[in-house]
């Protein structure tokens, strides 16, 4: 039967309840500015009635209420939403990170100011055009050579300021795998916390928020899924892969890769697997610092390497106003220090390979004649080996176009005296070293007989980097090669000390005769001003002015790109969190007036309570007096 005093536990229940509420609403306008907040409300239910229906139950008319409840404090959110958020937020993460650090490789070439590289080369150039106006001239050789230093010095700070934001690149990637660690942690101890909390029926709603705001930084870094159904094993995974289950964490490392120069790999810190994201922060730093800044200096060395051999070779057979002659313009320093050049690849203490740059062959082709044979050149590319096919009415220079357009990591050209050059060029990979000829066959007798470059024709003829003294491979007497060059040339080229000592070396005239020529004699200067409109680059089809043109626009479209993209997500993000803001953020006025509804109740409430009271006190103490 219903209790003389149930008024007064009624009345208890309801001040309990409202006194929850006006905590909660509290709460809520304490943390009104805290990053990944979202607003709680108290579910109240009225509270189980007496006499439920049973054969035992007391005759009264219908159940008796016991007040209110409190049922749950829960957090307002959209899991649709948030669900959104985390999808987004690697792509976020990618193109923020990516647009702020192209915008410092742009910074870079300083294009289109006076102290760019392309400036200096141009006033390179133009010196050298100079110089064969006034082949004898002393004022001329000096303006070649502060150019050329000063060329020299551009490129050399180029290098560094490209190698600088690669380091910078990769000393990010170190230190964003640490913090991914930290966020691993920090959620792995929430999870534990929660578990246990919600083992006594509660709702943990701040550890929540905690934890859901550690994956949505997290999200920034490679893209995530969660997977809450099971209770017991909260799951948080990239690439299907796990990074969470429960309270077991996979954490990733940072591992140095000697054939990426030791920067390093982002892996799995438990059996050292190479992670595999493109999204992301740690996607976007992994692919500009082994793609486009990579990429970068290669082209730079590239262009370096080629512009310097070139000038080489024109001046080393040029004679200067002093009657000297065989002298480079520029320093190169070899890989090997092997004539032949082997190398010990495999660093086991034997001679393993062959590191050539640049192979001549001996006869002089003329550009339009027909080859009269056919055959299948095989040079190596990126994915394999690159077939080129001939005909016998196939043009020598049909021949080297097909070569330059195909997927081969060199390039072929015909030198100023009309020899078949094959030079090498950088590659995709990090197995294969840049400058590296690595295999040269051909079925047929273009690059044999016809070329002079090869001693004979089929695979048992063919050049192959993988053997030691494969230069033995090349048609005897007179078949020239040069040794690869030091890696990244860009960085260390430099004037030849000789002619910095002595500028009136510097060589302008050819000879016919083996003697030195006449004073006036130009072509030197003259072939070496002509480099810079000839089509010498990859591909063969570019001049060094096309190089400049393509680098300054390939960089300054990918900036573009990455603002405008970035541009595009930020307001994505925003459009994003300010409708979970209008879901889960705190309103200030919608918890006021929550405030004065809640004050309302509990002042009711206790009125109740005094109403009771004054009730009892009656049957108590006046009740029979």
């Amino acid at each position: 039967m219903s209790s003389t005093f149930s008024g007064i536990e009624i009345g208890k229940r309801s001040l309990n309840a409202h006194q929850l509420a006006l905590t909660t609403v509290g709460h809520n306008l304490s943390n009104a500015s805290v990053e990944g907040y979202s607003r709680q409300r108290v579910n109240m239910r009225s509270t189980d009635p007496l006499y439920m229906p049973q054969l035992n139950r007391e005759e009264v008319p219908g159940q008796i209420g016991q007040g209110v409840g409190v049922a749950s404090i829960e957090r307002i959110r959209d899991e649709l939403l948030e669900k959104r958020i985390l999808a987004q937020g690697d792509v976020a993460g990618y193109w923020r990170t990516r647009d702020n650090y192209l915008l410092q490789v742009e910074q870079i070439h300083q294009e289109p100011y006076d102290t760019s590289v392309r400036v200096m080369m141009d006033k390179f150039w133009e010196g050298w055009q100079e110089l064969s106006v006034h082949p004898e001239g002393q004022a001329e050789r000096q303006a070649v050579l502060r150019r050329g230093e000063a060329l020299i010095d551009g490129i050399n700070r180029r290098y560094d300021r490209l190698k600088e934001v690669r380091t910078m690149l990769n000393d990010d990637v170190v230190v964003s795998v640490g913090e991914v660690n930290g966020m691993l942690s920090e959620i792995k101890g929430l999870n534990e916390q929660i578990v246990k909390s919600e083992a006594l029926g509660d709702n943990p709603n701040d550890l929540y928020d905690r934890r859901d705001l550690l994956i949505n930084k997290l999200s920034d870094y490679l893209p995530v899924t969660v997977d809450n159904r099971d209770p017991d094993e909260f799951l948080i995974h990239t690439g299907g892969l796990h990074l969470i289950q429960g309270k077991q964490v996979s954490f990733l490392a940072a591992e140095p890769n000697p054939q990426n120069e030791g920067y390093h790999d982002i892996v799995w810190k438990d059996n050292a697997e190479l992670l595999n994201t493109e999204s992301g922060k740690l996607g976007s730093l992994v692919e500009l610092r082994d793609s486009d800044v990579r990429g970068e200096i290669q082209s730079l060395d590239e262009m370096s390497m080629a512009f310097a051999d070139l000038v080489n070779n024109v001046h080393r057979d040029a004679w200067s106003a002093n009657g000297s002659t065989g002298l480079d313009f520029f320093r190169e320093y070899p890989f090997v220090d092997n004539l032949s050049g082997n190398y010990d690849r495999s660093g086991d203490g034997e001679l393993d390979s062959t590191y050539a740059y640049r192979l001549t062959g001996i006869n002089t082709l003329d550009p339009a004649t027909p080859v009269g044979f056919a055959g299948t050149i095989t040079l190596d590319g990126a994915k394999g080996p690159v077939n080129i096919p001939y005909t016998a009415v196939d043009t020598v220079e049909m021949v080297v176009d097909r070569i330059n357009s195909s997927d081969a990591e060199l390039t072929a050209r015909l030198d100023r005296n009309g020899r078949l050059e094959l030079r090498a060029g950088i590659t995709d990979g990090f197995d294969n070293p840049d400058f590296v000829i690595r295999h040269v066959e051909d079925s047929g007798q273009f690059l044999a007989g016809y070329a002079g470059l090869l001693g004979g024709n089929g695979p048992g003829a063919a050049y192959d980097w993988q053997i030691p003294d494969a230069v033995l491979a090349l048609r005897p007497g007179g078949a020239a090669y040069s040794v690869s060059p030091l890696s990244h040339p860009s960085g260390w080229l430099q004037v030849n000390e000789d002619l910095i000592a002595d500028p009136s070396k510097i060589a302008s005239a050819l000879s016919d005769t083996g003697r030195v020529p006449s004073g006036g004699d130009n072509r030197g200067a003259l072939d070496i001003a002509q480099l810079r409109h000839k089509a010498v680059m990859a591909g063969g089809s570019k001049t060094f002015d096309d190089w400049f043109s393509l680098a300054a626009a390939d960089i300054g479209l990918k900036g573009e790109i990455a603002a405008q993209t970035n541009e595009s997500q930020d307001l994505v993000m925003k459009e994003l969190e300010d409708l979970r803001q209008s879901v889960s953020g705190v309103n200030l006025d919608e918890e006021f007036a929550e405030m004065i509804k809640f004050q309302h109740g509990y002042n009711a409430a206790a009125r109740f309570v005094t109403t009771i009271d004054k009730m009892l006190d009656t049957i108590i103490n006046r009740l029979g007096v």
